[in-house]
């Protein structure tokens, strides 16, 4: 049973349902079903305006999904000639209003680096990207934890 913190802000990083994807629609509201109902959901890729925006607790799920979508908001894996400062721009900003957040705050990403190495130019530049994110995010966060298959770790 949910004893948390209600209301909570519940930050969608990924993309919006839209109807052109059927089954990425189930997934979303199979996983909207079982949030707790004070919980509040909020479909967005502009992290950094929740950060400094005051208001109730937010949860951003996933760091892993908002990468994806910046990098190709940035025209990564289009090849456009200024991705990298555009998302280098992107990153910068959500790591600064990370630092001081006008609300509290805790986010959810994927672990990178200790798998295989992905098989792609593009997996890798993800993989690259993600962990630098995840290095960046936690280096100013409170506490970081790891959970593998159900099991927490307290990482700082």
């Amino acid at each position: 049973m949910y004893r948390g913190i209600n209301p909570v802000i519940y930050v969608a990083c990924g993309p919006s349902v839209d109807g052109s994807d059927p089954e990425w629609a189930d997934r979303v509201a199979a996983h909207q079903a079982r949030r707790p109902s004070g919980w509040d959901t909020l479909e967005t890729r502009d992290l950094t305006s929740v950060l400094q925006t005051p208001g109730p607790p937010a949860l951003f799920d996933c760091l892993g999904t908002w990468l994806a979508g910046v990098m190709d908001d940035c025209g990564v894996w289009s090849g456009q000639a200024d991705s990298d400062a555009l998302l280098a721009a992107r990153v910068d900003a959500l790591v600064a209003a990370w630092a001081h957040p006008a609300r509290r705050v805790v986010a959810v990403s994927n672990e990178v680096g200790s798998g295989i190495v992905p098989a792609t130019a593009s997996g890798r530049r993800f993989r690259d990207e993600l962990g630098s994110v995840n290095a960046r995010i936690a280096a100013t966060s409170d506490a970081v934890w790891l959970v593998t298959a159900g099991i927490k770790q307290r990482l700082r």
